[in-house]
């Protein structure tokens, strides 16, 4: 059985959407995030992407993984603690590597993005057209671009992780989207389910 606590803690707990966790989580040098020019925090191991999304899911596809784009912008806390925090995890780290490429674009960027449709606008008409509100944002998409034919902006991604989500809830989503878990349920119940079994293998919920 699930405790109530537990169950609180995890599940309603606005599925993970949190105040600032301390960076006092932060792992070795080997899971560091990267500091670019322009301030904003990066991985080292991200997509080094010519911002042709078809291609993008394509190059994902080749390697068995799954496509993402990441939204940040000037000056969000919640990017830098996803970077700093979720992402110097190595139990994350190294799942969300093995298993997605991402692409980290900026919600007022100026550079030119070939979206799937083949049009070429800007970063910032990308994230006004994908309805991207606050930052970070995570977009997750199809496996195949032929799933995406004739579909535009929000109605193109398959799961949307909407802020920041705690690591526990950061981890399970991306869990969720690589099971294709969209297809069997709502990532609600895929979150109760993985606590569920977590408790009946007599397994803790982690630290972090």
């Amino acid at each position: 059985m699930i405790s109530r606590r537990d169950f609180n803690r995890v599940v309603l707990g606005g599925l993970g959407v949190a105040a600032l966790a301390p960076s006092s989580l932060a792992a070795t040098k080997q899971y560091q995030p990267v500091l670019r020019e322009d301030g904003h925090y990066t991985q080292s191991w991200f997509l080094d992407s010519f911002l042709e999304l078809a291609d993008d899911i394509e190059e994902a596809r080749s390697k068995r993984k799954r496509f993402a784009i990441m939204w940040d912008q000037d000056g969000c806390p919640y990017c830098r603690e996803t970077h700093l925090v979720n992402f110097t995890i190595p139990e994350i780290r190294d799942f969300v590597e093995a298993n997605f490429e991402i692409v980290q674009l900026n919600i007022w960027g100026a550079r030119e993005v070939v979206d799937f449709d083949g049009s070429t606008i800007t970063e910032k008409q990308l994230a006004k057209r994908n309805k991207i509100r606050f930052t970070p944002t995570v977009q997750f998409y199809p496996e195949t671009v032929e799933e995406l034919k004739g579909k535009t902006g929000k109605a193109a991604e398959s799961d949307r992780m909407p802020g920041y989500f705690r690591p526990f809830h950061f981890l399970t989503m991306f869990e969720y989207v690589r099971a294709n878990g969209h297809k069997q349920g709502d990532f609600r119940s895929f979150l109760k389910n993985k606590v569920a079994t977590l408790k009946a293998e007599g397994k803790s919920l982690p630290d972090w």
